[in-house]
């Protein structure tokens, strides 16, 4: 709804009213103001705006405050802008650029090829599909009656978007029925599975047989989000952001969104994790659940000084790669995040995005 006047009328309109009041000619007020004439002719017939040093002067002369002119110049140029259709549209699509940036970070939709639209219009509506909403006007719905690793923070709109990428490229994976009993005995096998680094590109394969959907979205900037799952149309969902990139993190998210899913924690909605995956219940719950699926062994005594043949022996013996075992030890504050013993540790950014 507009809130400007209905008509506005040139500045130099109001001046030539206030002149004719008090009987002096423009030469006069020239005189007054010790400018040229030709100053004031300009700005009574437009060709010339009022600056603040004119304003200054003329409010001096008229007994009137410089901001009285010059909102009233303002007010005039406004008014004209919205009687002009193409400024309004421009206006408009000002609005809409403005509203879809709060939906969502959408230079990093565009960028990742998500929003292809060149157009606000068009940009709108493959938000709009994207988030599914009828409109840019609604809010977004996802299945946000959520529990999260940080409860103390609202869904961010990258977060929002992040979970819509997850939903729409799961709905493009068809899986049987879900089997928590098949899903349980992948998660107890998964550590083994993955000790070569390459084999985290079949994952979505094994975890289809398992009746889950599971997808990878790399993480938005400033989103946080490691992993989510959910439940969708009666499949259980696990989304990856591969935001840890080595192994061992990125193995312990997705066991961890395993456990939400056989422990049913996503029966009361999406669960959404974000960095330090601790604290309530069922984060803690979720943690044991992974951190036993991880090794699945306990370690061997320790040695005073940990080398690399020492992790080399017991991931063999484990089954595992050896940065699973340095991961572990780096938690329980063995090693310093800074060990030498997990330089060049396995990235597995690229198998993620092969899915």
């Amino acid at each position: 709804m507009s809130t400007g006047p209905a008509e506005a009328f040139p500045v130099g309109e109001h001046l030539v009213e206030e002149l004719d009041e008090r009987g002096w000619t423009q030469a006069e007020f020239a005189e007054i103001l010790g400018r040229p004439p030709q100053v004031i002719s300009e700005i009574v017939s437009g060709r010339k705006e009022i600056t603040r040093e004119s304003a200054a002067q003329i409010a001096a002369a008229l007994g009137t405050s410089p901001q009285f002119w010059l909102n009233l110049q303002d007010q005039y140029h406004l008014w004209r802008q919205a009687q002009d259709a193409s400024s309004r549209r421009q206006l408009d699509d000002v609005r809409l650029r403005a509203r879809l940036n709060e939906l969502a970070p959408l230079t990093v939709l565009r960028k990742r090829g998500v929003i292809t639209a060149a157009t606000p219009q068009g940009q709108a509506e493959q938000l709009c599909r994207l988030l599914e909403i009828d409109s840019i006007d609604q809010e977004p719905r996802l299945p946000m009656a959520a529990r999260r690793s940080n409860v103390a923070e609202r869904v961010s709109p990258a977060q929002v978007a992040w979970l819509a990428c997850v939903r729409r490229q799961a709905k493009q994976r068809r899986v049987p029925a879900y089997s928590v009993e098949a899903l349980r005995a992948l998660a107890e096998r998964l550590s083994r599975l993955v000790r070569d680094p390459a084999a985290f590109a079949s994952l979505p394969r094994l975890f289809a047989d398992a009746g889950v959907r599971l997808v990878h979205v790399e993480a938005f900037p400033s989103s946080k989000i490691d992993g989510a799952s959910f439940e969708m149309d009666g499949t259980p969902v696990i989304g990856l952001s591969g935001r840890g990139h080595r192994l061992d993190k990125v193995l312990f998210t997705l066991l961890h969104e395993i456990a939400h899913i056989v422990l049913n924690h996503i029966a009361d909605g999406l669960i959404l994790d974000e960095g330090d995956m601790d604290g309530q219940d069922q984060e803690q719950d979720a943690n044991r659940h992974a951190r036993d699926w991880a090794l699945p062994g306990p370690l061997p005594t320790m040695p005073d000084r940990i080398s690399q043949n020492w992790l080399t022996r017991v991931a063999h013996s484990l089954g595992v790669h050896p940065i699973v075992v340095v991961g572990r030890l780096q938690n329980d504050g063995v090693l310093n995040w800074r060990s030498l013993l997990a330089k060049d540790a396995p990235t597995v950014t690229a198998f993620l995005r092969s899915w």
